[in-house]
Formats: C-alpha cells, structure tokens, sequence
C-alpha cells in the first residue's frame, strides 16, 4: 500500500512546485497574458503533467526508502535475510524479471511493498513486524505478491495514468483561474493575469490533484487482484489466501506513509466512501476472487 501513496503524494508534491515555479518564471504570464492561449497551454500541461509524473517514479525507490527507513541487504547476515534473499531471486526468475534490491525496515505493522522505474531494477521491502507475525510461507506468499507488482509494470502504467491525469488539472485549473480572473476584471484591459488567476488556479491546480488522485487509487485497487493472482502463481494459490487471511485476522490499518500505501500488501478494510479513499480492495474480496480462480 506504500508505494502508491507515496507516488501519488509524491506527484503532487511535484506538480505544485512546478506550478509555483511557472508562476515565478512567468510562464503563466505568456499562457494567458491577453487571453488565452490553448495550444500552448495544453503542450505546457502536457509536459509538466508527465514531468512530475515521471520525476516522481524516478524517485520512488529512493523517496521509499527514506520514508520507511528500509536498510537494503547487501551482504545477508543472518538466515532469514538469506531466505529472503533467495526466495525473491528464485521468484523474480520465475516471473521474468531482474533480481530487485530486498531490504527491511522497522515496523511492528506485517507489511511490505516493491517499487522502481524499472521492472528489473526494483526494490522490494518488508517490515520487521511482518518476518516477526507471519510464518515462512506467509512471508512467501507476500514477496510474490510484491514481485508480481513489479512484474506486470505496475509503476510505469501508474506513471503513464497520473502523467495523463495531471496534463488535465493543469490545464482546467488555469482555464478556472482564467475565467475567475476575467469576471473578477469585470471586462477591464488587463496586461496579464491578475491575483485571482493565481490564487483560484494553485486552489484549483490541488482540488483537481486530489480528485485524480481517487482514479489513481482505483486503479490501484484493480491492480491489487492482478497482483494477488500473481503472488499466487508464484507461492501458490492456498498459501496467498492464507496470509490474506492472516492480514484480515490481524486487522490492523496500514501504518505506511499515505504515498506508499497502494504498493503495500495490507490495505486494511474498509466499505462505503471510506473504500474510495483505498488503495486495496477490502481483504474480503480479493480472498473471494482468489477462492473463484479455483
């Protein structure tokens, strides 16, 4: 559940900078100095929209593992980091992929999440409470469900989809400030946009951000079952319903960092609005999807 919260957080992060930059550099000035200019808003838009998409997956392994703390296992010291070393190896064999970067970091929540640009350059990490909780074919399980993230590109097709959605807030949210702006002007000659351009679009610029973010988190959702049949394929089907199982007797909410939390394992439950909020489907239905594969 991590790595999506924090990709997404991330992104938006990223997006408001870049407008405040533009803003600074005068960009806007030139988009809609005597009205406004639409081709080159929306080439503008374009490419600060997958800019800060792009930067923001570039990023991702090393924003998640300075939010988590996670300590990458050069050289195993000990049994477990051995066997979770070559269980991710013989699993990013099976699923067609470069060996990721494993590392763990301190958490009493069992969870874990993989990232990365690149399919065979990823990370993938576990928490403390998660080799501490769950037995050896749980954790299993979990790794496989984290390489199948990586495996089916989960990254890259997030990055396409916030790219495109972030090319739209950028644009509607300087259209908005537009409009606010001319009827704020009331018909007035203006040499440029005025502070009720600049104000109404950065407003409007973080509640469209925020609405994308939702189809960003469905998306997520959709992946989860993707991911699960993949982990299942991996470590096999009982043994990925199990720790599903696990997680749902557990019932502990994701401790992960809200940009990080669509990558985790644990999404928690969750019904009503609250699941628009979600990056994982309830436990419920992805062991329910998982028992109908059978």
């Amino acid at each position: 559940m991590k790595r999506i919260l924090l990709f997404a957080a991330t992104n938006l992060a990223v997006l408001v900078l870049l407008g405040i930059i533009a803003q600074v550099l005068g960009v806007d000035r030139f988009l809609v100095g005597t009205g406004l200019n639409i081709p080159g808003l929306l080439i503008f838009s374009a490419i600060f929209g997958m800019g800060g998409s792009i930067i923001s997956l570039l990023i991702s392994k090393w924003a998640a593992k300075r939010s988590v703390g996670a300590q990458v296992i050069e050289q195993p010291r000990t049994q477990t980091e051995q066997w979770l070393v070559e269980t991710v190896r013989r699993q990013a064999q099976g699923a067609g992929i470069g060996m990721p970067e494993v590392a763990i970091y301190s958490s009493p929540e069992p969870n874990a999440f993989a990232t990365g640009a690149n399919r065979n350059s990823a990370l993938v990490a576990v928490s403390t409470g998660l080799l501490e909780q769950m037995s050896a074919e749980e954790v299993e399980a979990v790794l496989g469900h984290e390489v199948s993230h990586v495996a089916n590109g989960d990254m890259v097709t997030l990055t396409l989809l916030q790219g495109v959605l972030n090319t739209f807030v950028i644009a509607l949210s300087r259209v908005i400030g537009h409009l606010v702006d001319q009827a704020l002007s009331r018909g007035q000659t203006s040499r440029g946009p005025g502070i009720g351009y600049f104000l109404t679009s950065m407003v409007m610029q973080i509640v469209f951000g925020f609405l994308a973010s939702l189809i960003v988190m469905a998306f997520s959702r959709y992946r989860e079952f993707h991911a699960d049949a993949g982990g299942a394929r991996l470590a096999g089907r009982g043994k990925m319903i199990a720790v599903l199982e696990r997680l749902r007797q557990l019932h502990e909410p994701s401790q992960l960092p809200s940009s990080m939390a669509a990558f985790g394992i644990n999404g928690g439950l969750g019904d009503g609005l609250r699941k628009l909020l979600m990056t994982h489907p309830p436990l419920e239905e992805r062991i329910a999807a998982l028992r109908q594969q059978g």
